[in-house]
């Protein structure tokens, strides 16, 4: 009788599995799209550049109106995983330049090579330079950050702490400029190419200094004992502005409790290296310095300081007479303002927000224009798309972007200055046969926490099915990320958006979760109280989530699986140990699993007499925040997934983890990604993620 009713549940198996492979996305397909991003322009003239990761063939693509024909200009058929970044045109739009290798997505170790391959040769970081015309890369040399002087003739750049310039086109090899203790780097041309801004970082204090020429020293802007940063230059590159914040020290304080962080913007004359302050954020605790995309984003635009701040709630622009003052609020609503780009002529800026005339829009991007010196903002693109890393450029007549739909994914575009018709860019890379069709509209979810907090969600579900159907959550990383109504501007998030269209594709209907600690709903979504490490209060809205699905008439409430990357890892690990009544099964990628690792020495024992108030009860608050602290509840089956090269959660995380839950006897499978990092470098390793993912969903949903 038992052999009979085995055999029973598995060809009822066996008949759903065979009805989702006929009806489902090809996984090599949906993952076959091409990925742009480091999208740039000349300085002057119609010249623009960015990446393509190509099933991890990755290439520097350029155009130029009035066609703006895509045009492949580097040559790397490999998946190999070594990305390209810091993508720039020198000015006169004749060079393009990019690093090849590293992970610069990383926490740590950003520099260092990533060799998922294998290679018995390990790959560089390497800073190279192309002819916007076509031909051979010229090799300039191991370095990061690279910055082209307004000349077009060489590059500064910085490796080991120091900063050094090489000819643009490879011609020599590079010179350090200086030696200066400390960490130097954010070099930035004068805007005759004659003087390097840079910050100089020693620990607890930082300055800005300027350099000149091999004779003449080094001079330091108003050395004080704060965290100078960010120095832009005026247009006639007499003057600076930086960003200027508190020195580390001063009575230890709590740990829990949330404070305003100060910040003020400094203006400063070159030649004699005085400063004086021209405007303070408010002692507010959303005056704090902005934590979004960019930071302060402080520009010298044309006679005005523009800047980014919280203060209103919202990630908004402002801008000040260069003398200071009060200053205008350049962005009114409830919308948060990313990716800011200042033209050519100082005039204008134009980024992305999720702004528009629908409740939709917030959870969505558009480019938006606005000028520096009045609240003229302008929706460029609205309606059902998403648009990101808007640039106008260098003539001012053509904005151009990163556009996407639901189904579409992500590819550059162009329009006029002014509006009109987008044009898309580079389509005949994605390939013909790509599924787009295939694909679901997201839909808004709205779901109210039990603390009162509005999250909201996209709800991936396929027409059809049974009666009953299982269900998944998403959770995404970061924290400050926010999921979109469509391909996202991430290539992490673009990629958790195509498995969640594959899961859909299967019959599962899939949650995404934007919960508290994200961005795109205003400073306390973003900075709640009680979050992270100080009482994970964001793990409030991912249960919320779960219970809002098994209430759902078409949701079997007894197959609802979790499943999310990073800081998604982590809440979906602390999900299966507190609730695995609610949640039947969970794939854990690269999760934080104890947030007392790497904290307890500096906040218990610190290497000084005091110590903050609430030292132990925050580190035992930490402890009932993380994960492991919940095993013993722990009885949900679970994948563990991750890259031993990882450099923004230890490997080390999940090695514990998956001790303790082997011990409890909890049921687990695993799997390691040898010598990738975080972001999985190499194409063909995020499609074996991925199919790990789904297959063990299939088996325990």
């Amino acid at each position: 009788m038992k052999s009979a009713l085995q055999l029973s549940v598995f060809l009822l198996w066996v008949i759903v599995t065979t009805s989702r492979a006929q009806t489902a996305l090809n996984m090599d397909a949906i993952k076959s799209y091409p990925f742009p991003n480091e999208l740039t322009a000349a300085a002057t003239g119609s010249r623009i550049a960015w990446a393509f990761n190509e099933q991890g063939q990755r290439n520097i693509y350029v155009a130029e109106g009035p066609d703006f024909k895509a045009r492949r200009l580097t040559n790397y058929t490999q998946d190999d995983g070594q990305e390209l970044s810091s993508v720039a045109l020198s000015s006169d739009g004749k060079w393009v330049i990019y690093v090849r290798g590293g992970d610069h997505g990383s926490n740590w170790g950003d520099e260092l090579p990533v060799n998922p391959t294998f290679s018995p040769t390990p790959p560089k970081v390497q800073m190279w330079a192309m002819p916007f015309a076509g031909g051979e890369p010229k090799l300039l040399g191991e370095g990061e950050a690279p910055v082209i002087s307004p000349k077009s003739d060489k590059v500064a750049f910085t490796k080991g702490g120091q900063i050094y310039t090489v000819p643009i086109d490879g011609s020599a090899t590079a010179t350090m400029l200086f030696s200066a203790r400390g960490t130097n780097g954010s070099p930035v041309w004068s805007p005759d190419g004659s003087k390097l801004a840079f910050q100089s970082n020693r620990v607890d204090h930082s300055f800005i200094g300027v350099y000149t020429d091999a004779k003449t020293p080094v001079s330091w802007i108003d050395p004080q004992y704060k965290r100078d940063s960010s120095p832009r230059w005026s247009p006639d590159g007499k003057k600076l502005v930086f960003i200027r914040a508190n020195g580390l020290g001063g009575k230890a304080d709590s740990i829990l409790a949330r404070k305003h962080t100060p910040w003020s913007i400094m203006a400063a004359d070159v030649s004699t290296g005085e400063a004086k302050k021209i405007w303070t954020a408010p002692k507010t605790l959303n005056g704090s310095v902005p934590n979004t995309h960019g930071g302060t984003n402080l520009h010298w635009a044309a006679n005005r300081i523009v800047f980014l701040s919280y203060q209103d709630g919202w990630p908004h622009l402002y801008s000040l007479a260069e003398q200071g003052g009060a200053p205008v609020l350049l962005t009114p609503g409830n919308f948060m303002c990313e990716h800011i780009q200042l033209s050519a002529d100082g005039k204008s800026l134009v980024f992305a927000a999720n702004a528009g005339s629908t409740p939709l829009d917030i959870d969505r991007r558009h480019v938006v224009k606005v000028s520096v010196d009045k609240a003229d903002m302008q929706i460029m693109t609205p309606g059902a798309g998403l648009e990101w890393f808007p640039i106008l450029t260098g003539d001012g007549q053509t904005l151009a972007f990163v556009g996407a739909t639901a189904q579409r994914p992500p590819l550059p575009c162009v329009m006029p200055a002014n509006g009109g018709e987008i044009k898309t860019l580079a389509a005949d890379r994605l390939p013909a046969a790509y599924p787009s069709a295939e694909l679901v509209t997201p839909k808004q979810v709205v779901v109210k926490s039990p603390d009162g907090i509005t999250i909201h969600c996209q709800l991936f579900e396929k027409a059809g099915g049974p009666a009953k159907k299982p269900a998944i959550v998403y959770v995404h990383g970061g924290p400050p990320r926010q999921m979109l109504l469509g391909w996202n501007y991430g290539d992490y998030y673009s990629n958790a958006y195509a498995m969640n269209q594959y899961l859909a594709s299967r019959g599962y209907v899939v949650l995404s979760v934007n919960y508290r600690l994200g961005i795109g709903y205003g400073y306390e979504f973003h900075n709640p109280k009680n979050g992270g490490s100080n009482g994970a209060a964001e793990y409030i809205d991912i249960k919320a989530a779960g219970e809002w699905l098994a209430k759902q008439s078409q949701i079997d409430p007894k197959r609802i699986g979790i499943y999310g990357g990073s800081y998604g890892g982590f809440l979906t690990a602390l999900a299966l140990g507190r609730d695995s009544k609610l949640f039947a099964v969970g794939v854990d990628i690269h999760g934080v699993h104890d947030r007392t690792i790497e904290r307890t020495r500096n906040i218990l024992m610190p290497d000084q007499y005091e110590r903050a108030p609430d030292a132990v009860q925050a580190m035992d608050v930490a402890w009932k925040s993380s994960p492991i602290a919940y095993v013993n509840t722990w009885k949900s089956p679970v994948l563990f997934i991750h890259g031993d090269d990882d450099r923004n959660v230890r490997f080390s995380q999940s090695t514990d983890l998956v001790r303790r839950v082997e011990e409890a006897g909890i049921p687990m499978e695993t799997m390691v990604i040898v010598d990738d990092t975080h972001h999985f470098m190499m194409h063909a390793n995020q499609v074996k993620v991925n199919k790990a993912i789904a297959a063990f969903f299939e088996k325990k949903l």
